[in-house]
C-alpha cells in the first residue's frame, strides 16, 4: 500500500531580547521554497529533507511537500509571518496518511510563546488522533507538553555542531514506516525541571549531554524505547517552557518511558553546573596570543567572537574584535563577518581594486559590541553571495546564500561583509569570497559553537573570545516569562 506523507519545515530559534522581529522576507533571505521549488534544493543533500525524498523512494511514499521554510535566529516572529507559514504549510496536509517534518523547537511568535506546539495542534486536527505524526528537532528546543500531546515522536538531534540531521529524519522515516503498517503505535512523554540552561548548553562532545545521547541510544537499541531525545533547550527565549527537556517515545504504554524521562532529567538536574569549556577569553588576551604566533603559524588561530554569534540571535555587526585586530596590526587574518547591507553597497560602488573610506557595522547596538568603525579599505571581490556547503554542518551540497557580499582589505586582514546575516558555519562562506582559510595565521569568526565541524579541524587552536555583544552580557533581571522559581535565576533545591 502506498501512502501519501506530508514533509517540509519551519525552522527558526527565537531570541526574544533582541529587538528587531522576524519577519517574512528573513525567512526570504535564508530558504523560503513553496511546493515544487523543494525538491531541486533538498534532494540529494544530507538535509532532513533530503532524507525523507531518499525514504520516499525506499517505502513507496508519495509526498506533499508545502513549504521548506528557514530564518536565521532572531527576534520573536511576527504574528502575520507564522499565520502564513502555517497557511502554506498546512494547506498541503489535507488527504495525507501521516507527516514526517523538521522543525527547530525553539520558535517564539507574537501571540503563540510555543508555536511549534501549535502546528502540530493544527497538523493533528487536520490528519487525525491515529495518524502518525513524527517531527525532529533541534537539539536547542524548548519542548513543551503541547509538542509531545500532539506528535507521535519528537526526534533531536545528537550533534552539536549539528552534523546528523539527515540520519534523523531517517530515524524518523523508519518509525513512520512501521507506524502506518500498524506494527507500532507510539505515543511520546516528556519530563522537564526548574532549569533555565543546563546539560553544558547541548555539547556533545563530553560531560552530561553525551552521557544521556548514549544511554538513550542504548535504551533504543535494547527496544525498551522507541525514541529518546535528549534537548538542552535555548535559554535566550524567554517563555514560560524554557529549557532543557527528555522526550521518550514509547510502544503504546507510556509508564516506563515516563520513568526512563524523570529519571533522565534528575541527571540533568545534578549536573546542571557541568560545563566542558573554560571562561571566554577577553579581546586583548586573544590579541596576544594572535600576535605572538602569527609568524610561524602553519594553521590557523581561530578566534569565535561568542558575544555577536548570529546563531544565537545577535545582530552580527559589533566592531570591537575587529577594531582590535586592526589595531594590533595582524597579518594574514581574515574575519567574518561584517553583517551590513549599507556598507556592501558603499563598497559595490567603490569597486572591484579601488580603494575608499567605508562605515562598517555597529548599527544595531552601538554599546554592545563596538559602534561603527571606518575603515580605509580595499575592494578585493564581490559576489552575489552564493556559495555551496560541502562541510558536515548544516552542508551536504546545499546551496547559502549571504546576499551580496564583498571581502575587503585593510591592512593584513582580509574582512568578509555580508547583506543577510548568518554565523561562520563552513569554509566555503571564506573561500566564496577568495578568502583561502588554509593558508591564515588567524581567522576571526562571529560563532558559538557550530563553526568547530567545519574550522577546528584546520585550526591550531581555538579560542572562544568575548567581544562585548548582546550574548556576552548577563541578561538575568531581563526576564520576565519564564516560570519561577527557575535555576539559576533562582537559588532553588529539589
Amino acid at each position: 500500500m502506498s501512502y501519501r506523507i506530508l514533509t517540509g519545515e519551519i525552522e527558526h530559534e527565537a531570541n526574544t531580547f533582541s529587538k528587531v522581529p522576524t519577519t517574512l522576507e528573513h525567512f526570504r533571505a535564508r530558504a523560503l521554497l513553496l511546493g515544487e521549488e523543494i525538491p531541486a534544493a533538498r534532494r540529494g543533500t544530507r538535509t532532513a529533507l533530503g532524507a525523507v525524498f531518499d525514504a520516499a523512494n525506499r517505502f513507496d511514499w508519495t509526498l506533499s511537500y508545502p513549504l521548506a521554510a528557514s530564518a536565521t535566529p532572531g527576534g520573536t516572529v511576527t504574528g502575520e509571518t507564522f499565520e502564513q507559514l502555517c497557511a502554506w504549510f498546512l494547506a498541503g496536509a489535507e488527504g495525507c496518511d501521516g507527516a514526517l517534518i523538521n522543525l527547530h523547537g525553539a520558535m517564539v511568535a507574537e501571540g503563540y510563546e510555543d508555536p511549534e506546539g501549535e502546528i502540530l495542534a493544527r497538523l493533528r486536527a487536520i490528519l487525525g488522533p491515529g495518524a502518525p505524526i513524527v517531527a525532529t528537532l533541534d537539539l536547542h528546543a524548548n519542548v513543551t507538553k503541547k509538542m509531545a500531546a500532539n506528535a507521535s515522536a519528537l526526534i533531536a538531534v545528537r550533534t552539536y555542531p549539528h552534523i546528523d540531521y539527515y540520519e534523523r529524519a531517517w530515524q524518523g522515516a523508519e518509525l513512520l514506516d512501521r507506524a502506518l503498517r500498524g506494527e507500532i503505535h507510539p505515543r511520546t512523554v516528556i519530563a522537564k525541571r526548574p532549569i533555565l540552561e543546563g546539560l553544558d548548553g547541548g555539547r556533545t562532545q563530553v560531560g552530561p549531554m553525551r552521557e544521556l545521547i548514549n544511554r538513550g541510544a542504548a535504551l533504543e537499541d535494547s527496544g525498551k524505547a522507541l525514541v529518546v531525545s535528549v534537548c538542552a533547550g535555548f535559554s535566550l527565549s524567554d517563555v514560560y517552557d524554557v529549557g532543557p527537556s527528555v522526550t521518550v517515545t514509547a510502544d503504546g504504554d507510556t509508564m516506563q518511558a515516563q520513568r526512563i524521562a524523570e529519571e533522565f532529567m534528575d541527571y540533568a538536574w545534578e549536573t546542571r553546573e557541568f560545563r566542558s569549556l573554560p571562561q571566554d577569553s577577553s579581546i586583548d588576551e586573544a590579541m596576544q596570543r594572535a600576535k605572538a604566533g602569527e609568524a610561524s603559524a602553519e594553521k590557523p588561530l581561530v578566534l569565535a567572537d561568542n558575544s555577536d554569534n548570529p546563531g544565537g540571535g545577535a545582530y552580527g555587526d559589533s566592531t570591537n574584535l575587529l577594531r582590535a585586530m586592526i589595531a594590533a596590526d595582524l597579518q594574514n587574518a581574515a574575519f567574518h563577518a561584517i553583517f551590513d547591507p549599507a556598507a556592501v553597497q558603499a563598497g559595490i560602488a567603490i569597486g572591484v581594486g579601488n580603494k575608499g573610506r567605508i562605515l562598517l557595522g555597529g548599527k544595531h547596538a552601538p554599546e554592545m559590541g563596538g559602534g561603527p568603525l571606518e575603515v580605509e579599505a580595499q575592494v578585493v571581490s564581490i559576489t552575489d553571495g552564493r556559495f555551496r556547503c560541502y562541510g558536515p554542518a548544516f552542508g551536504g551540497g546545499a546551496w547559502r546564500s549571504f546576499g551580496p557580499s564583498l571581502m575587503l582589505r585593510v591592512g593584513g586582514i582580509e574582512i568578509a561583509v555580508i547583506s543577510r546575516n548568518d554565523q561562520a558555519t563552513d569554509l566555503a562562506q571564506l573561500t566564496s569570497l577568495g578568502i583561502d582559510p588554509f593558508h591564515c595565521a588567524t581567522i576571526a569568526l562571529k560563532s558559538s559553537h557550530h563553526f568547530r565541524a567545519a574550522f577546528e579541524p584546520i585550526a591550531r587552536d581555538v579560542i572562544r573570545v568575548d567581544g562585548g555583544g548582546m550574548l556576552g552580557g548577563a541578561l538575568r533581571s531581563a526576564y520576565r516569562h519564564v516560570r519561577r522559581p527557575i535555576w539559576p535565576l533562582d537559588n532553588i533545591k529539589l
